[in-house]
């Protein structure tokens, strides 16, 4: 008897193009892009930096709304950083983008003494950030709140989808000081406007309420922990959520708040290397103010160089897709 394997369909993706947007989900275009150009009609000083990649940070634009205050400064981070400190420093506000392995970790000096040294106001806006690409550890950005979250008065956001980012453009230009936001591009999820959300600079915000869990998450983990939360319904398991869009300042009054409000499973969730990022703020924060929740979990990216290939697999195997995660934290409830 012939028996034919049922066929897959294979799973691609690009760093180029890559989308964590659901099949179906509704998404934005560039909402980072069209943001910065609606802010720069009316402020002059706003200016457009990138390290080659105008296309694939969105910022191509603002280049074409105003190639006058657009700077191509090739592929070369140091001299991107550098210069923004310089323009800020003659009382302009540049936007600099590239992606977040390049901007970290190549110009990781030129931002800790050009730029956040002198407390300029310059504003990083760098892609790929975390899993959201499949090209490996050369574009993957695990480590980058761990690194940035060392820089004194440096502000970090993590935003959730696109929403958080159009909301988040005009703050950070309104914010005196340096400034990096984790950038999502391309098509991104729009999912906080059915929340009664909106972003507010340096605050952590609950967008669903349960008995049974409370997930601390930022960025797109977020988005993954209120699917979770849906998902869990269905076992009579009530799941919280509180979004922390700001990594720092972290606002720990709310997070103190919310995880003294009733006893439960605690879980941060975040696009991170397990090392340095939201959860270990969380965990350091909840020790030094003498809150020890019973069960304290982190859902994170392991510290490891992870694989390359399509984004759905690799999210399975680090234990971030909403399916996964559902089974993490049911076996944690026990």
């Amino acid at each position: 008897m012939n028996t034919v394997a049922e066929k897959k369909p294979r799973l691609t993706t690009s760093a180029m193009i890559a989308s964590i947007a659901g099949k179906g989900q509704r998404v934005k275009a560039a909402p980072f892009g069209k943001a910065l150009v609606e802010l720069a009609a009316n402020r002059p000083e706003i200016v457009g930096m990138t390290a080659d990649l105008a296309k694939y940070t969105d910022l191509h634009l603002f280049a074409q709304a105003y190639p006058e205050r657009f700077y191509q400064m090739g592929m070369a981070e140091q001299l991107l950083m550098g210069a923004a400190g310089g323009m800020a420093k003659e009382g302009l506000i540049p936007f600099a983008t590239t992606y977040a392995v390049f901007g970290t970790r190549r110009a990781y000096d030129f931002i800790h003494q050009v730029i956040a040294e002198e407390n300029l106001n310059v504003k990083m806006c760098l892609a790929l950030p975390g899993l959201t690409t499949g090209y490996g550890p050369s574009h993957q950005a695990t480590e980058d709140i761990a690194m940035m979250r060392g820089i004194p008065g440096l502000t970090i956001i993590d935003p959730c989808d696109a929403l958080d980012i159009e909301q988040a453009v005009p703050q950070m230009a309104a914010h005196n000081g340096p400034v990096y936001m984790r950038l999502l591009r391309g098509n991104v999820p729009l999912v906080l406007d059915e929340y009664d959300y909106s972003f507010e600079l340096g605050k952590a915000k609950r967008l669903v309420d349960g008995d049974e869990v409370l997930i601390v998450s930022s960025g797109f983990m977020t988005m993954r922990a209120l699917e979770v939360a849906k998902a869990l319904q269905a076992d009579n398991i009530g799941v919280a959520v509180l979004h922390c869009p700001t990594i720092k300042p972290l606002d720990e009054a709310t997070i103190l708040a919310e995880v003294q409000r009733k006893p439960r499973l605690v879980v941060v969730a975040e696009n991170h290397s397990v090392v340095g990022g939201l959860g270990e703020a969380v965990a350091s924060s909840l020790l030094q103010n003498g809150v020890a929740p019973a069960r304290f979990r982190l859902a994170g990216l392991p510290d490891a160089y992870l694989d390359a290939g399509a984004l759905p697999t690799l999210h399975d195997r680090y234990g971030i897709s909403t399916e996964v995660l559902s089974q993490r934290v049911k076996t944690w409830l026990g």
